[in-house]
């Protein structure tokens, strides 16, 4: 059962994603962004709450604004845009997330999928991509993304994008191994054991996941990517915009944690 384990390969041939839109990932998942004891999958309601204001204040200037979230999970920043006067859709690719937002947030409008697949339709003064989802695409599909974004706008409309700068990509790759145990959680419904093992290759951290399953004894392999860019890159990403401002935080002001934030203006 530990074969995988000893045999493990190198750097994947094709950019891998933990498959979010698996229905029990997915609902394991929805459990963690409703978690209030971490910041891990969704942040904490009290942290969405100053986002958002700090959004509404500074990026949308009070106005009321048509608003697209992508990767929005439960539908906690939507939710809060709906009730300060903003129209708001949200796409994610977790059915239990969308299903979640549907049932809890009426106001707004939730589409389940691929935002790469996706046609955002257009005449948005606002798209947002929050908490660093843009590093787990592959390089090829976040430009795709951004110019969906920049064509779904309208003149003088705004993307803002929660990044990882660099340095912190970098970083997660530095953290080699680790491991831990769970009675129940993201990876399994039985008690598991997981080991992981993190890498920075070629501007890129790959971080493998092996999840015993004690019960079933089954071993279970995951992938993901983090791609990481620099300042330049991300300005040469968005070069179909008119303006490319960087802020430390989705407050405005301290940087918290390892994303900063870029707003880029039609």
């Amino acid at each position: 059962m530990f074969t995988a384990l000893i045999n493990r390969s190198t750097r994947p041939t094709e950019w891998q994603k933990i498959p979010w839109d698996d229905p029990d990932f997915s609902r394991r998942m929805l459990a963690e962004h409703l978690s209030q004891s971490h910041d891990q999958a969704s942040r904490r309601f009290n942290i969405i709450d100053q986002h958002v204001k700090w959004i509404h204040t500074k990026v949308l200037q009070q106005q009321p604004a048509n608003i697209l979230d992508l990767g929005c999970g439960p539908g906690f920043y939507t939710s809060r845009f709906t009730a300060l006067g903003h129209t708001c859709t949200g796409m994610d690719f977790s059915p239990a997330s969308i299903d979640y937002a549907r049932e809890h947030h009426p106001g707004s409008e939730y589409i389940l999928g691929n935002v790469c697949e996706l046609d955002y339709g257009g005449q948005y003064d606002l798209i947002t991509m929050i908490y660093g989802e843009l590093n787990a695409f592959a390089p090829k599909d976040a430009e795709r993304i951004v110019n969906k974004a920049h064509t779904a706008l309208k003149p003088g409309g705004k993307l803002l994008l929660e990044a990882h700068p660099y340095e912190a990509i970098y970083r997660f790759g530095q953290e080699g191994t680790s491991w831990h145990t769970a009675q129940k959680g993201l990876f399994s419904d039985e008690p598991y054991l997981c080991l992981i093992e993190s890498r920075f290759e070629t501007d890129c951290t790959i971080s493998y996941y092996y999840v015993y399953a004690v019960v079933s004894g089954a071993m279970q392999q995951y992938i993901t990517m983090h791609q990481a860019y620099t300042d330049d890159e991300y300005r040469h990403l968005l070069q179909a915009f008119e303006r490319v401002s960087f802020y430390p935080s989705l407050t405005g002001s301290a940087k918290t944690g390892d994303l900063y934030v870029i707003v880029a203006e039609k």
